[in-house]
């Protein structure tokens, strides 16, 4: 090989300034490592080097034909309500001219902080999506639809609520370039379901999940009430959450403590909960003791009609 070829210079991090020598251009592994790598980046090259050419050539190889990460377009939120202690989640495709966006469990007393943060951003609100009918709050879905008129609500087709837009398992919610796939949660309540963003290169990287009350940070919600039933949540979890890459990182619609974002990975070890057996986690639900939620005969009826009341007929 002329070494007139070798022209100019790639600089990697664990190489010394030793200059390749005859020797390594007569190396048959590191030639063919580099005549690939030249075919597909037509740059041409000094390497230098102290390490075994074999080592060299694969690790220049990867390098030059490893695809180029993908920018990250999402713009996300993480809101708060601190009577109810619930999270309400903005995510918008940032990279799309129209910057497409949907907000995830809205609460009622916060939802003029909602629609004046998606006009100072910008944005495009398409939908309102919640994981449930919510029993410790009322939604802000109705008072957003006002505000925003070409907004249309999303919840579970199980959930029995009324909404624009009735979902099913496996759907996905396109915003832009980006969605969130529907995946059902019940335990809870009977209409639960989790969004999850999207799997690909031009997706949002680690993957996220909006678990509503299904799973909480180091917790769960309770399921004496509304549906509810402890082997199906414990299921619904392990089988649609738990399913996930551990590093998913976790927002759940509430938390009484402090904590914001966990991971699957940890969920799935220090859950004080979901962590056990099935029958030990039943027996766990079985024994919370919790009193009646003092919001659930006004939010109740009012969530299952988007968070406003029908007018009364008279």
């Amino acid at each position: 090989m002329n070494s007139g070829i070798l022209s100019r210079t790639m600089q990697l991090g664990w190489c010394s300034s030793t200059t390749v020598s005859e020797t390594c251009t007569r190396n048959p592994i590191y030639m063919q490592a580099l005549a690939v790598a030249q075919h597909v980046n037509t740059v041409v090259l000094k390497v230098h080097c102290s390490l075994p050419f074999r080592v060299l050539g694969v690790q220049y190889f990867i390098s030059m034909t490893r695809p180029p990460k993908a920018q990250p377009s999402l713009l996300f939120r993480q809101l708060f309500e601190k009577e109810s202690s619930t999270y309400t989640y903005l995510l918008a495709d940032n990279a799309h001219p129209d910057r497409p966006a949907v907000l995830v469990d809205p609460v009622d007393k916060t939802a003029e902080r909602d629609a004046a943060l998606v006009e100072q951003l910008g944005l495009k609100l398409l939908y309102v999506m919640n994981t449930h009918v919510h029993a410790d709050h009322i939604t802000g879905t109705g008072i957003l639809k006002n505000k925003i008129p070409e907004v249309r609500s999303a919840i579970s087709r199980a959930s029995g609520a009324k909404a624009d837009l009735h979902l099913n398992a496996g759907e996905k919610i396109y915003f832009g370039n980006l969605y969130l796939e529907v995946r059902p949660t019940p335990g809870h309540t009977k209409g639960c379901v989790t969004y999850v963003t999207g799997e690909g290169p031009d997706q949002p990287s680690p993957r996220m999940v909006f678990t509503g009350d299904a799973l909480l940070i180091r917790g769960c919600g309770r399921t004496d009430f509304q549906g509810g039933d402890a082997s199906q949540l414990y299921n619904s979890v392990h089988s649609q959450i738990f399913t996930l890459p551990k590093d998913t990182l976790v927002y759940p619609a509430h938390d009484y403590k402090g904590h914001t974002v966990s991971t699957v990975g940890e969920e799935l070890k220090l859950n004080p909960r979901l962590s056990k057996d099935e029958e030990e986690f039943k027996r766990i639900m079985k024994n919370l003791g919790l009193p009646y939620p003092k919001m659930i005969d006004v939010a109740l009826p009012s969530n299952m009609v988007c968070g406003v009341q029908d007018p009364v007929a008279t």
